[in-house]
This record gives structure tokens, C-alpha cells and sequence, in this order.
């Protein structure tokens, strides 16, 4: 009976080992699990965190000046003028943009855009290369296109610096001029 009871419990005994060898593979199962959870929400925060970062940091320089609204560029069609030079032979290559208030003001510009781009031909067709080519001419080019869109649009002018021929403004607030500036993207004088 000794030899029944022997082989009896000779196949507990690895039963046992087995079962702690299932209990130690599913606490290792378990542990590893524990720490890949932990891990994904560390680097989850951490990358949260840099999103954040670069989000606070974008907007800042884009809103420096914190304006109400952004304003609206409206790119005219390049234009090829002859210039008011005696002889008549030489002529400018001009490309210009305008910088408007807002998408609404584009709208307006545009409905008068056929107008507004015969009266910037005629204004530049009566300028010298001399004029042309120095920079005070062309800040005064810039400003002329100004009044003139603004003239054509119906809205007070802007009086130019030192211009004691321009009418005074009344003590009541003019209407905004529509065009805030006037940019060259293309100026070859031949």
C-alpha cells in the first residue's frame, strides 16, 4: 500500500508546481499589463502637455498686435502702362494688392474693380520713369491709388500729408476708407 500511496501523491506534487507556475505567469501577465497602461498614460499627458505648449506659444506671436479683425488681401491682375515719358517709349510693369478691412469690403471692391483698375491706369499713365523709380513716388503712387478707389467707391478720401489743397474733414467721424494700404507685388520700370 506503500507503493500506492507513494504514486498517489507523486501526481499532486506536480499539480501543485503547476499551479504556481500559472499563478506566477498570470501575475507577470497582469504586472505587464499595469505598467503598458501606465506608460500610454504617461506619454498621452506628456504629449498633451507639448500640444499645449505649442498652442499657447503659436498664437502668441500670430496676435501680437490683436487686431478686431484680420484684414482681406485682394490681388489685382499685373498691368503693363506707358509711362507719361517724352518720346513715349518707356512703360511700367505693375502688380498690385490691396489690403482691405474685411471679406465684406472685398465684395464692394470688386463690384467697382473694372472702374477702379481703368481710373489706377489713367492716375499711372500720367507719371514719369523719373517719379516712378524714387521712393517718394512711390509712397505717393500708393496713397493716390488710395483716394482714387476711394473716390470711386463713394467714401471720403484720405487728405495726404501736407496737402493744404485737400478739403477739411467736418467735426463729425467720416466713414472708414475701405483700402487700408496699397502693396506692390510686382514694379519694373523699362
Amino acid at each position: 500500500m506503500s507503493a500506492a500511496a507513494a504514486t498517489a501523491d507523486a501526481p499532486e506534487a506536480p499539480k501543485k508546481k503547476s499551479k504556481k507556475l500559472l499563478f506566477i505567469v498570470l501575475g507577470v501577465v497582469v504586472l505587464a499589463l499595469i505598467g503598458a497602461a501606465a506608460a500610454l498614460f504617461i506619454l498621452k499627458k506628456n504629449t498633451a502637455e507639448d500640444d499645449d505648449y505649442e498652442d499657447e506659444g503659436a498664437p502668441a506671436a500670430v496676435h501680437a498686435k490683436s487686431p478686431k479683425s484680420a484684414p482681406t488681401f485682394l490681388p489685382l491682375e499685373n498691368m503693363v502702362i506707358n509711362l507719361a515719358d517724352p518720346g513715349g517709349n518707356r512703360f511700367i510693369q505693375l502688380g498690385l494688392t490691396l489690403q482691405l478691412q474685411d471679406a465684406a469690403t472685398e465684395t464692394a471692391v470688386k463690384a467697382f474693380l473694372p472702374s477702379i483698375r481703368s481710373q489706377v491706369l489713367v492716375l499711372i499713365s500720367q507719371r514719369t520713369a523719373e517719379e516712378m523709380l524714387q521712393v517718394q513716388g512711390k509712397e505717393k503712387l500708393a496713397s493716390d491709388i488710395i483716394a482714387t478707389i476711394s473716390r470711386e467707391m463713394g467714401y471720403a478720401a484720405p487728405a495726404a500729408a501736407g496737402d493744404e489743397a485737400a478739403p477739411k474733414r467736418s467735426k463729425g467721424k467720416a466713414a472708414a476708407n475701405p483700402v487700408q494700404a496699397v502693396l506692390f507685388s510686382s514694379f519694373i520700370v523699362q
